[in-house]
């Protein structure tokens, strides 16, 4: 195994040509990642949140506008927002020179996903909530991260937090006189957040956690969403007449009335719970080693994580110590998203074509909209079924094409793939009878450039 295309193509999102002739100690080159800070993306063109709020506002009343020109319109803002969001992400992926941070961006914003899919709306903030709420925390502190998650209206929206409202809270026993009815305690967020951010599905909840944690996150809402609230900041608000009273009880604790501290105790406290540690562990262990994680080396990355408080820094380092993950035996197959970046990466692109980012929708992974709170799989099964290998190969032939040939040797391509020494590759990229095109498309969408 040649260990620095092992760093270049595991840990990092594809190798260029030319590169690795340019990193001479694979696991330094990948821990002195690490040390330049948080991962901002600095671009002008994108919207703070009172624009993503704008925008999210305009498209709800577009969803809702009869007069067909004006939907367009107040549609047309939300979607500028997206295409804007989506070329600047997937364009720092492609030119990034440091790689690792932004598989783990990608990681973490996975793993605490919020969907366009799951609702248009949050397509004017998913940009957003990515830009503030991981790249932040991508080095920092799980628990900062989980808490700017469940702050982010992105999230609140998504997991329907926003309009949950305790049974007995006041404003729910005025509802009651006026209209004869209580309103709704929502649990979805609750469940997601003990389900998939922290604990695991077998974390050691039980459906009275969910409900106790539903009521301790009510309040939580948004701020400048409805017509009569047009004018104010948009962003998150607690409202305490919404708030569950009360004393609430997870995981055996009891959490007293405190307003807002109280919900951010609740996610203190399962962001160090131990089912935690393992949990995260497993998924990055599985990211980035095997679809079957090693025993082993998932209880030294939990190790870390709980020794450290969660500290991702030094979690993200212990990866690059795992020996297992630079098993050659161990192979990841690559997802839609890892193998356009790679793709692009090794073309060399400086950017990505508009037409290639809509070219994940045909690969069914498209950039923020995972069909459940589940996030996107990334395991051979979830994506090497024939259909997408075909649409692969087709899309890699328009890359191509897109890419404007970039003045790329096809026979160069072997110094990003980690290439056995009978494979007979190699001598078709060098065949100058086979028009370059058709060998980089040949390269891009064969065998040996489906795996990291």
């Amino acid at each position: 195994m040649n260990e620095t295309l092992r760093a270049l193509n595991r840990f990092g999102l594809g190798a260029r040509v030319g590169e690795p002739a340019r990193v001479r100690d694979p696991r330094t080159w990948l821990l002195s990642q690490l040390d330049a800070g948080p991962p901002t993306l600095e671009d002008p063109g994108l919207p703070t949140l009172a624009e993503a709020g704008a925008a999210f506002r305009a498209q709800r009343q577009g969803l809702a506008n009869q007069d067909p020109e004006e939907r367009r319109m107040q549609l047309a803002t939300s979607q500028q927002v997206r295409q804007a969001e989506i070329g600047a992400a997937l364009n720092l992926r492609v030119t990034t020179d440091r790689p690792f941070v932004e598989r783990l961006v990608a990681f973490w914003s996975n793993h605490l996903c919020v969907s366009m899919a799951g609702g248009p709306q949050v397509a004017s903030f998913a940009g957003h909530y990515e830009r503030e709420v991981i790249r932040p925390h991508v080095l920092g502190r799980f628990t900062d991260m989980v808490l700017a998650s469940a702050r982010h209206p992105a999230m609140l929206f998504y997991l329907d937090n926003f309009q949950s409202i305790g049974p007995e809270s006041q404003q729910a026993r005025a509802a009651a006189r006026r209209q004869g009815r209580e309103r709704g305690l929502n649990e979805n967020y609750a469940r997601e957040l003990l389900e998939l951010h922290t604990l695991g599905v077998d974390g050691g909840y039980a459906q009275a956690d969910v409900e106790a944690m539903a009521k301790i996150l009510t309040g939580w809402t948004l701020s400048g969403v409805g017509p009569a609230a047009a004018t104010e900041p948009f962003g998150f608000s607690f409202r305490a007449m919404t708030h569950e009273p009360g004393t609430k009880t997870v995981l055996g604790k009891e959490y007293r009335q405190a307003g807002l501290a109280e919900g951010e105790s609740a996610i203190r406290d399962l962001c160090a719970h131990p089912s935690t540690a393992r949990f995260v562990a497993t998924k990055l262990v599985t990211h980035l080693v095997s679809d079957v994680p090693p025993v082993p080396a998932v209880d030294r990355v939990a190790s870390v994580f709980r020794e450290t408080g969660g500290d991702l820094k030094a979690v993200a380092a212990s990866l690059v110590t795992l020996e297992e993950a630079w098993d050659p035996e161990r192979r990841k197959f690559r997802t839609p998203q890892d193998w356009l970046v790679a793709m692009l990466r090794a073309g060399p692109a400086r950017q990505v074509p508009p037409v290639l980012a809509q070219g994940l929708n045909q690969l069914r992974h498209p950039l923020w909209a995972p069909s459940s709170p589940k996030g996107f799989g990334d395991m051979l099964g979830d994506w090497g079924d024939p259909d997408g290998l075909m649409n692969r190969a087709e899309l890699a032939r328009t890359a191509v094409q897109r890419m404007g040939r970039a003045g790329v040797d096809p026979a160069r391509l072997v110094e990003v793939m980690d290439l056995p020494v009978d494979d007979p590759l190699p001598a078709l990229l060098a065949d100058a009878s086979i028009p370059a095109d058709e060998r980089l498309a040949l390269a891009f969408g064969g065998p040996a450039f489906q795996w990291r």
